[in-house]
């Protein structure tokens, strides 16, 4: 009898993997339930705009510093084990928001401290978390199964601050108790889990091993060129932090018309995701990237000239699905490029570029803003994420002829001589 071929099957037929992706889903779900909580609760004390932008960086401060320990973390003990830990350390202090707004004992400063406790822990999840994934599903499932995986993110993010805001009619409490219960079925899920991961040979934590994901990026053009491609194309494409300004301002629209501007994005990554997780990509996976990456610069150009809005909502929906299927490939080639001992520092490496792309991405945009104008910073940001596709496909060729997502034989040579040279 024929062996079936895994990039055909359904992941129904991975356990692990559907566990995994409950857990995802819990635990996103409820951090978004968070955030909204947080922010509504610290702005009833405090009154001040700013207040909210101290929770922000509660969040990214660490992030940012603690990233490349973590990765070094997630690559030297047992990936499942490091984040049903810092999992439930999370819920730790989600119980002790929720037990201090019930006791009345909370203040701006407290709130922030356990958000910025959220955050550590946070951190050291986020390698690991991600890292897992190849290791839940065959190798020619892996990009289904990242689509799969985000599709946890999408649905939490349209759907978890909205239920956080009905809930919040009850009280800030009835939110963070609800946050606390998916958090611990994300725990229990995570701690079930069969997950195969032995971790190599311990190393001393040192400046070599902290940086190696940094040695390992650079001597990889697959892998440079995938991350910073990420990099610049959300820099330059940050339009949708203008969208209070676009929805007010040129489509003369009310909070209403606000919130569908913001769900659209994730509707459009969300339906794709679905797609994806269905279908696998086979060819001239390259050419897609870069392509889709092209889509999401036009459509952030369409946005940018639109005055009505219909029109504004289908680009930033095509603006999410081009989006997601960029970021699909962009994901499976740096996991499929890494061998295993490697993957929690690259995916560290990663989520730097990632957070501080989105962070300044925002900044870039509301300073420009300040200049030129909303329509011009937009309309900037999707001619030069397009000016940044043609530079890249110049720059990284081998990365624009890749047929496949699996290693091919070209590329698996470059691997191995780069990897003498480190």
């Amino acid at each position: 009898m024929p062996e079936l071929d895994p990039s055909t099957q359904s992941l129904r037929q991975y356990p692990a993997f559907l566990r995994f992706w409950c857990a995802r889903l819990a635990s996103s779900f409820g951090f978004q339930m968070l955030s909204v909580a947080v922010g509504w609760q610290v702005y009833a004390i405090t009154g001040r705009a700013f207040d909210l932008g101290l929770i922000g960086l509660a969040q990214f401060i660490p992030s940012v510093l603690l990233a490349l320990p973590a990765g070094h973390v997630a690559d030297q003990f047992q990936r499942r084990r490091i984040v049903v830990v810092c999992q439930f350390f999370e819920w730790l202090a989600i119980l002790a928001l929720a037990a201090g707004t019930v006791m009345h004992v909370l203040d701006e400063t407290a709130i922030l401290a356990l958000i910025f406790f959220i955050g550590v822990f946070k951190a050291f999840e986020s390698p690991a978390l991600q890292s897992m994934v190849p290791g839940l599903v065959p190798e020619a499932v892996l990009p289904r199964a990242l689509a799969m995986n985000s599709s946890a993110g999408q649905i939490a993010m349209i759907a978890g601050p909205a239920v956080g805001g009905f809930l919040y009619v009850a009280g800030p409490g009835v939110v963070y108790g609800a946050s606390a219960a998916l958090y611990l079925g994300a725990v229990l899920l995570m701690a079930w889990l069969r997950y195969d991961h032995t971790p190599p040979r311990r190393e001393p934590a040192t400046l070599k091993t902290v940086f190696a994901g940094v040695s390992f990026i650079r001597a990889r053009p697959v892998i440079l060129g995938v991350i910073s491609l990420d990099l610049f194309a959300v820099l330059l494409g940050g339009a949708t932090a203008l969208l209070p300004i676009f929805a007010r301002d040129i489509l003369h629209t009310g909070p209403w018309g606000l919130g569908l501007l913001r769900a659209a994005p994730a509707v459009g990554a969300l339906l794709m995701s679905l797609w994806l997780a269905r279908h696998t990509m086979e060819r001239r996976v390259g050419m897609i990237m870069f392509a889709s990456v092209a889509g999401f610069g036009v459509a952030t150009l369409v946005f940018a000239l639109s005055t009505v809005l219909w029109l504004s909502l289908l680009a930033l929906f095509a603006l999410g699905a081009f989006d997601m299927v960029s970021m699909v490939i962009r994901g499976a080639l740096v996991q499929l490029e890494t061998p295993d001992a490697m993957r929690g520092r690259v995916n560290a490496v990663n989520s730097i570029f990632i957070n501080t792309s989105n962070q300044l991405g925002e900044f870039e945009s509301g300073l420009l803003a300040a200049w030129v104008g909303a329509v011009g910073t937009a309309v900037i940001g999707g001619l030069g994420t397009l000016v940044v596709v043609g530079l890249w496909m110049a720059m990284f060729p081998v990365l624009l002829r890749r047929q496949k997502l699996a290693g091919e034989p070209e590329q698996a040579e470059a691997t191995e001589g780069a990897s003498a040279t480190l």
